[in-house]
């Protein structure tokens, strides 16, 4: 498969997180209004989804290591479709809550599978601009998934948003069938017993590099949902913008996250993965400290959505290249180390933005808190990861050579 071929179906497969998070999101103060809740309890609707986003990949990955990546991809397509339809249903906030985490792990299955399927395809360099790539198709979801949230908030309410969810999953479930080949041979699959699957996942995490690089993701992931859980409640509420306001600005943003994932595919073919891994995080670190002092400052509401949006650029710049740089040490255990890094990034986050938010959403709060988690995640790149990464080229302890010479050509 070529590497357009594969960012274009697996970019389709890949939206089951921002198709979940972004189409409903401007009838969030809607939700909560109709089932009498809290604005923290309804940004929680997103947690529970993405903690199931998280957790499911903890199944769906090493079960794809071991009976290949179309079968999990399938069986978890028709999953997201059935609960999409629950959520729909839901009578009260908890049962929403409890469907909300179900259909995030139905939805993992996507995820997980797609970053395997790349890393069984490309390593290293060519993986991250795979990954960039990626970005590009893939970013269309959270471009147009809030645009269309805020006209179908004017034809529907939220349960209606749910029902289209649900026709989304019919749609990738058939192009799931028709175009995703089976990229993991038989003879890369690992056995299926359980005292396997640990020691893969023990493997993984014995790797100290590894584990460095999924903090430094998980606080990436902090800084990244708390944005995305909060958005919506400062631009409306805070800043007394429209829903179909608030979708064009979500949109800008996202176009941002993509022009960056863009920029880094450019510079990847002369900087390297090591140095882009390093500017980008320290490009996001110090955007997200400009938002701080702009909304502590007191800024005009579109000098903070501008400095916002260069955030997201700098993010969209960064996040192709830690995956890139855990799923090239652990080729033949790409789904437990997609699993792995995936769970990272998909629970901590969701965790901690309703904590912040107990007061009620607000600029300050989203600030603060990006700029904390961005500002940790650049140090503990530079002070730990960096130098790890530099022994390993020199050693040659990191270099990971493709299994398959034809597929890193692809």
């Amino acid at each position: 498969m070529s590497a357009r071929r594969a960012a274009l179906v697996l970019g389709c497969l890949e939206i089951f997180a921002p198709i979940s998070m972004d189409l409903y999101m401007p009838t969030l103060p809607q939700l909560a209004r109709d089932l009498g809740t809290s604005d923290s309890l309804a940004q929680a609707t997103m947690s529970a989804c993405m903690v199931g986003l998280g957790a499911g990949q903890l199944l769906a990955g090493p079960v794809s290591d071991r009976v290949g990546r179309r079968r999990p991809m399938l069986v978890g397509i028709a999953a997201f479709i059935i609960c999409s339809a629950l959520c729909a249903l839901a009578p009260s906030i908890e049962l929403l809550l409890v469907v909300r985490f179900l259909q995030g792990v139905a939805g993992s299955a996507g995820i997980v599978v797609t970053f395997a399927v790349a890393r069984d395809l490309f390593s290293g360099v060519d993986l991250a601009k795979l990954l960039s790539l990626l970005a590009l198709v893939s970013g269309l979801a959270p471009i147009l998934a809030p645009v269309a949230g805020g006209q179908l908030a004017g034809l529907m309410d939220w349960r209606g948003i749910f029902f289209i969810l649900a026709g989304i999953g019919c749609a990738q479930l058939v192009l799931a069938g028709v175009a995703l080949p089976e990229s993991l041979p038989q003879h890369r699959r690992h056995s299926g017993n359980a005292r396997d699957t640990l020691a893969q996942a023990g493997h993984v995490l014995g790797d100290k590099v590894f584990v460095a690089l999924l903090s430094v993701g998980a606080l990436g992931g902090i800084a990244f949902f708390t944005y995305l859980a909060s958005i919506s409640f400062v631009v409306q509420e805070e800043m007394g913008m429209t829903p179909v306001a608030f979708s064009a600005i979500f949109a800008i943003n996202s176009v941002m996250l993509v022009v960056g994932s863009q920029i880094n595919r450019i510079a990847l073919r002369r900087a390297g993965l090591r140095q882009m891994y390093a500017i980008g995080l320290s490009c996001s670190a110090s955007a997200a400290l400009v938002v701080l002092v702009t909304v502590l400052a007191g800024g005009p509401a579109f000098l903070v959505l501008g400095v916002l949006a260069l955030m997201l650029c700098c993010f969209g710049m960064n996040q192709p290249n830690g995956a890139a740089l855990t799923l090239t040490r652990h080729g033949s255990r790409a789904g437990t180390a997609s699993a792995l890094f995936g769970t990272c990034n998909f629970v901590l986050g969701p965790l901690v933005a309703p904590l912040v938010s107990l007061g009620g959403a607000s600029s300050t709060t989203m600030a603060l808190t990006m700029a904390c988690a961005s500002t940790g995640a650049a140090l503990l790149a530079w002070l730990v990861v960096i130098p790890m990464l530099k022994a390993d080229e020199q050693t040659g302890t990191g270099r990971v050579v493709p299994e398959s010479r034809a597929a890193s050509k692809q």
